[in-house]
């Protein structure tokens, strides 16, 4: 017996795992900036000055200001602010704003995102199969209701329904936000449903935590994708290997396969 047949439901991750960025971040902050006439920031602060701002507002707001009901746009505002000021470059409010919306605009639209070619395939297949597809993702709203759209990949056509951290207050790894998925998907049960990654730590492990069954994409060949190998996880290069997988009569075991 093939796994796809004793599957309902498989949900997947976003970014690295259906979807990747175009370019460097470096790349839209500088364009930004020199349409508000000033210089293109250093590529390399500009990253580094980023990451930290986006660590420290995750941290002290999680989930894009959930909890401390913070607009979405003023979260953003924040972090982007913080982001220039650590690589070193501060504006006076008016250029800032202007810098600011381009760059709010550019992230909420299709423009720095490319969709990897088997995903809309792929889902469309499980959709045929009967299987319900869903999306469990630390993303704001946008991307349910602009950037996901924008991109082709539909709710309806492609996916049946989404979790997103910044819609509902939870994100991966804890472990409540594929539970919420399971409730989502019409109460299906743990063994029921597989959950396709790019995170050991945020999608494998959360989603073996509540019983589903978990594998990890490596499309990237990252370093990393061994030991997740020697881990117990199953690792493919793309969703066409994990269609394979699922269809071979000779897949019993899910959570122990070691495939590379």
């Amino acid at each position: 017996m093939s796994l796809i047949s004793k599957l309902k439901c498989i949900t997947f991750d976003v970014t690295g795992t259906l979807i990747a960025y175009k370019g460097e971040l470096g790349d839209y902050y500088c364009m930004a900036a020199k349409a508000a006439g000033k210089p293109c920031p250093d590529y390399k602060r500009m990253h580094e000055g980023f990451k930290t701002a986006y660590t420290d507002m995750a941290k002290k707001y999680p989930c894009f200001g959930f909890a401390a009901k913070i607009p979405n746009i003023e979260w953003w505002r924040t972090c982007v602010k913080d982001s220039f000021i650590r690589a070193g470059y501060e504006y006076d409010d008016e250029t800032f704003e202007n810098i600011f919306k381009r760059i709010y605009a550019s992230f909420g639209s299709s423009a720095p995102y490319s969709v990897f070619p088997d995903a809309q395939p792929f889902m469309r297949w499980l959709r045929q199969k009967g299987v319900t597809v869903g999306i469990v993702s630390n993303a704001e709203y946008r991307y349910k209701d602009v950037i996901l759209p924008a991109l082709g990949l539909n709710k309806g056509s492609e996916w049946d329904f989404g979790v997103f951290s910044g819609v509902v207050g939870i994100e991966k790894p804890d472990k409540k936000i594929y539970e919420i998925a399971l409730e989502m998907a019409g109460n299906v049960t743990p063994e029921e449903t597989l959950h396709i990654g790019d995170s050991f730590r945020k999608d494998y492990l959360p989603a073996r935590a509540v019983g589903m069954h978990a594998a990890l994409l490596d499309r990237f060949k990252t370093l990393e994708a061994q030991k997740w190998s020697e881990e117990g996880a199953p690792v493919f290069p793309d969703l066409v290997s994990v269609q394979e997988w699922l269809t071979k009569e000779e897949t019993i075991k899910v959570a122990g396969s070691n495939v590379n």
